[in-house]
């Protein structure tokens, strides 16, 4: 049948579109751009650091992997389109700083850490053409262009090699800030200033490491020393204005092992070892608390010029990110959601600061109306690893970069507007639980009788297999329960639970997907309303023989009978065909029928949930792919189509599946790329249809998680 396209107008208005006389602003992203575009012959392409022209036109970011400044024209914010790129005569772009139609970049040269070199370029941004090259005698990061474009820093960061003398320092050569006066097409080589700031930190004070610089509105630079956990301010004529140690934080409430579980109960202190730096008047500036050496606070911090702490985000910004599933369990033993990126803009005379988590994949937004206490009004969905962030007020727009690249989502540039709308995002939330819990890689699902949702979590967090009750009255949708999966009173291990079905009584029948290789059993588990595994279904022997790794993706009862969706083909079925298995709790007897799976070009499609339904038994299909991605839809048969299941051993009858719901326009409604494991379906006693997506538990992903309903015909 054709896609509901009625269906797919009330769900994008229900995920993305403003009602009309909506009054409250807020940030909802409009488009993504993938940097591959402009990078087509490289093996990988990445934005980290972003500006943009003076008439907000043009985009130009650093391309480090690829050797390039990338440019990409916003004319239409809501559809970038790519606008080429330049290569670097010989070394790789560090940073950007825009001002009109010129670019500044720095070019990093280094023919080692010990004899590091670099250049600020002045680009004409529409000709593409250098206008001036300037030696900067070390190693450039972050370039910043003061608020009336009269003068450019630089920080000389002559950074450390991990790898000599156990990563710390002092290596010299030490950093320093390099000032350089502009003209009226380029730079003022011969005006450079070599601000030298040695002697002032007290960690390796020999060898400053400088990070990132910001100039405030009366022509004061205010640099990061991240190695040495310093910060410095100094005048354009590079003399140092003061100077103080970023200090330390002590932590609580924090997860600092990385063992498969979200356990929020150990304590640390750090150094704040700031990366990022903004100004947010003439004498404030908040850093980000990355970390590198030895510390990172996962927070951010406001200063006063004179070192006063204004402001200590403490966790705070890290428990708001673990409330939205975005918190990076694999991070736990590092620095957590690792803070990296501060900027700072006045929206709609509001003024706000924008922190971005580099491991979150989150970017807050902060009202700092009152430096002494900002109030967290957002948390957007960005791409994975964003490095940096530009504002352009004028057109309402934010722009984060994001610089991760790998084989399944590419590096993306994502475009938010600041719009007289509703938060779309988060879809799902556990704030509002009496304690700080944690979630993520969201998988199966099924509908309660009381209409709220049971779902499973994966084998990512395979120490603490949970199933979360879900509210889905509210926006965002809200876990109000964490029921933890135990065995003997112990968290049940050897489980990838995948699907989950109500067994009538108040408990659960979970499907489980094995992994032979792993000792993880292909299974069946009856679990009690407390979690309690009570009783288990294995295989039998005839379909052991023949089982992958692509196991139980989904399962639902219907009276006796459970209804298993099994991933892809097993070894005896025909190609592009996949068992949905039959088990008769009364009679303790198999069945099987054979779902044709779309053949897929590239990569592979597979079966990710199975719900039965009134008179229909409801399938998700999908692929495995992001941008490329075809095959992500809803499908159905009749149920009476169950009756022709067969033994096992028998040759299989095939179903016959009928699209319902093409779902590629919902995954890209809210101006993201294509996630690739659409995994959980729930169906309301109205035939309201909740989907969601799988976030892998923020292992190589976004940490970004769709929840979202679409309205019955």
């Amino acid at each position: 049948m054709p896609i509901r396209m009625a269906m797919l107008t009330s769900a994008v208005a229900l995920l993305a579109a403003a009602p009309a006389l909506a009054q409250e602003m807020n940030f909802n992203r409009i488009a993504s751009f993938m940097t591959a575009q402009n990078a087509p012959d490289a093996e990988e392409s990445s934005a980290e650091i972003i500006g943009v022209t003076g008439d907000g036109m043009t985009l130009v970011y650093t391309d480090s992997p690829a050797g390039v400044v990338g440019f990409i024209d916003i004319t239409d914010p809501a559809n970038p389109v790519a606008a080429g790129a330049f290569a670097l005569p010989a070394g790789e772009p560090t940073s950007v700083a825009v001002r009109g139609g010129i670019a500044y970049v720095g070019e990093n040269t280094s023919e080692s850490f010990t004899n590091p070199s670099g250049v600020l370029h002045a680009m004409d941004v529409a000709s593409r053409s250098v206008t001036a090259s300037c030696d900067l005698g070390g190693q450039p990061d972050s370039v910043a262009i003061s608020p009336d474009g009269s003068f450019i820093a630089v920080a000389i960061e002559n950074e450390r090699d991990e790898d000599a003398g156990d990563g710390r320092v002092p290596q010299m050569p030490a950093g320093f800030v390099a000032i350089l006066s502009t003209t009226a097409d380029g730079l003022d080589c011969d005006s450079m200033v070599a601000a030298d700031i040695t002697g002032l930190a007290d960690v390796a004070p020999e060898d400053p490491e400088p990070e990132f610089v910001s100039i405030n509105g009366e022509g004061e630079i205010v640099v990061t020393l991240q190695e040495n956990n310093h910060m410095v301010v100094l005048n354009r004529a590079g003399e140092v204005l003061s100077h103080f140690s970023a200090g330390e934080v002590t932590l609580t409430g924090i997860d600092t092992e990385e063992e498969g579980a979200l356990v929020f109960d150990q304590s640390l202190t750090w150094p704040r070892e700031p990366d990022a730096v903004a100004w947010i008047d003439d004498t404030h500036f908040a850093i980000a608390n990355e970390g590198d050496m030895d510390g990172g606070t996962r927070g951010w911090t406001i200063f006063a010029q004179d070192g006063t702490v204004v402001h200590e985000a403490g966790t705070s910004f890290e428990e708001a990110i673990i409330q939205i599933g975005h918190y990076p369990e694999e991070r736990s033993g590092n620095k957590g959601v690792e803070p990296e990126s501060v900027t700072f803009d006045v929206f709609n005379g509001t003024p706000m600061l924008f922190v971005g988590s580099e491991r979150g994949s989150i970017v807050g937004v902060y009202d700092v109306t009152d430096p002494a206490a900002p109030v967290l009004t957002q948390l957007l969905p960005s791409g994975i690893g964003p490095e940096g962030y530009v504002t352009i007020p004028e057109r309402n727009l934010l722009i984060s970069a994001n610089e991760t690249d790998d084989a399944g989502p590419r590096a993306h540039v994502m475009i938010f507007e600041y719009q007289e709308a509703p938060a779309v995002y988060p879809h799902l939330t556990s704030a509002g639980m009496d304690e700080l819990t944690g979630w993520g890689a969201i998988s199966g699902q099924v509908m309660a009788e009381d209409g709220t949702i049971y779902a499973v979590s994966d084998s990512f967090y395979g120490m603490q297999p949970t199933i979360f009750h879900i509210d889905v009255s509210a926006t965002p949708a809200r876990i109000v329960d964490a029921i933890r999966v135990t065995r003997e009173g112990q968290p049940a291990q050897l489980m990838d639970m995948e699907g989950i079905a109500l067994d009538g009584e108040g408990g659960f029948w979970v499907a489980s997907e094995g992994r032979s290789d792993r000792l993880v059993p292909h299974a069946i588990f009856h679990v009690g309303a407390d979690g309690a595994i009570e009783d288990y279904i294995t295989l039998p022997n005839a379909l052991l023989a023949v089982e992958t790794r692509f196991g139980f993706e989904g399962i639902t009862r219907v009276g006796d009978m459970l209804y298993v969706a099994v991933q892809r083909e097993w070894r005896d079925d025909p190609k592009n065909h996949a068992k949905v298995l039959g088990y008769n709790l009364e009679t303790e007897e198999w069945s099987v029928i054979h779902y044709p799976l779309t053949p897929a070009e590239t990569g592979w499609v597979g079966l990710s949930e199975i719900v039965a339904h009134g008179d229909f038994v409801y399938f998700i299909e999908r692929d495995n792919l992001f941008e490329t991605s075809t095959t992500k839809q809803i499908t159905r048969v009749p149920l009476s189509a169950m009756d022709g299941m067969v033994a096992l051993g028998e040759t299989p009858a095939v179903l016959e599946p009928e699209l319902v719901v093409d779902l590629l326009p919902y995954l890209t409604s809210t101006g993201g790329y294509i996630l690739d494991k659409v995994e959980g379906l729930a169906i309301a006693e109205d035939g309201t249809m909740w989907v969601s997506t799988d976030n892998d538990g923020v292992d190589d992903h976004s940490g970004e998680t769709m929840f979202f309903a679409i309205p019955p015909m």
